[in-house]
């Protein structure tokens, strides 16, 4: 396992709030607790833009496509447009894996170049695969999707879809797929401290939690000796 400090931990995270009952207020107490834990940034919805909050050195994502994919490529690139518009600093887009598994890869490529064109850097898009639903040769392609229509990051999943959330051998591909040219983000069920230390390991360098404090309540607090 990797060393690592509890602030260095923290550096990995979108601290994230996705549940479909948020108000404005979960939001806020949500960006009061990143400050607080140091996290990289929170991620939201959409529609809790603009954040009424100072956010300070945390950075604000949101979700685009969430959480089916199963919108129309138009569709997904006006929603990352709004949201750049109201202050983003990066968007995680979800595919339609239904073209995946058709065997469209091009129109999965072209959804993807999409949205980006939406996102001028340094806007940081990452796209969400739902690596759980696919098989091995899938993620590859949806690897290498994101990374020839201009992406960031690979995430392996929204943490809404019944075929599960991140996986250390989905994480170690997707790694190895796109070689550190892209980060790689794992999201969805990373709920202790041992099992984001493990994603870590297998190449995530992004993680995706929304429950921060328990995770990183098994690292050593800043200045405590690594482990």
């Amino acid at each position: 396992m990797p060393s690592m400090s509890r602030a260095e931990l923290a550096q990995y995270v979108d601290h994230t709030l996705l549940k479909t009952d948020a108000t404005p207020a979960d939001v806020t107490a949500l960006a009061e607790e990143a400050k607080l834990l140091g996290t990289y940034s929170i991620c939201v919805s959409p529609n809790m833009l603009p954040v009424q909050v100072d956010l300070g050195a945390v950075k604000l994502a949101v979700v685009c496509g969430f959480p089916s994919g199963k919108h129309t490529a138009a569709v997904k690139a006006a929603e990352a447009k709004e949201s750049v518009a109201a202050g983003v600093d990066e968007v995680d887009m979800v595919i339609d894996i239904g073209l995946l598994k058709a065997g469209n890869v091009d129109a999965v490529e072209a959804e993807i170049a999409a949205v980006r064109a939406e996102i001028p850097a340094p806007k940081v898009l990452k796209v969400i695969i739902e690596s759980a639903a696919l098989d091995d040769d899938e993620i590859v392609a949806a690897c290498r999707a994101a990374e020839a229509a201009g992406a960031d990051f690979v995430k392996t999943s929204t943490g809404f879809h019944p075929a599960g959330g991140a996986s250390v051998h989905a994480v170690q591909l997707m790694s190895q797929t796109v070689g550190g040219r892209l980060g790689v983000k794992a999201s969805g069920g990373i709920r202790d401290h041992a099992t984001a230390l493990a994603m870590i390991e297998a190449g995530a360098t992004r993680l995706g939690l929304s429950g921060t404090r328990a995770v990183l309540d098994g690292s050593p607090a800043t200045g405590d000796s690594s482990y």
